[in-house]
């Protein structure tokens, strides 16, 4: 049984930053790409950055240079910084793990956290 559990959203102002963070249960959290998706009410949820097992980032193009994702496969954890926050970056954030070591859309990952929500204020 593989669980996530998120951590560390909140309220913040705009220009801001925060870290998400995400634990993973079971031995093999290192063999598989971990991602942090977002999803609005109404709207679909989408990929905000990836991770591979062996530690390449991807990013959407509206995060690049602000947000950073990283492992720790030491603790099965996966981190998402958050910097630079803007108001359109408000939704309700999802860990999540791949089926295998690589992932950039939605079907690749089988594994979800509850979510955590980060609301940026202006």
């Amino acid at each position: 049984q593989v669980q996530l559990v998120e951590s560390g959203g909140g309220l913040v102002q705009a220009g801001d930053s925060l870290r998400l963070s995400c634990a993973v249960s079971g031995r093999t959290f290192s063999s598989y790409a971990m991602g942090w998706f977002r999803q609005a009410p109404g709207k679909q949820r989408e990929l905000v950055a990836s991770i591979s097992s062996g530690g390449i980032p991807y990013y959407r193009d509206s995060v690049k240079g602000r947000f950073t994702i990283s492992r720790d496969n030491a603790k099965n954890t996966v981190y998402l910084q958050m910097n630079s926050l803007k108001l359109e970056d408000t939704d309700i954030y999802y860990c999540a793990r791949s089926y295998s070591d690589h992932g950039r859309y939605l079907y690749e990952f089988g594994y979800w956290g509850q979510g955590t929500q980060v609301t940026v204020s202006s």
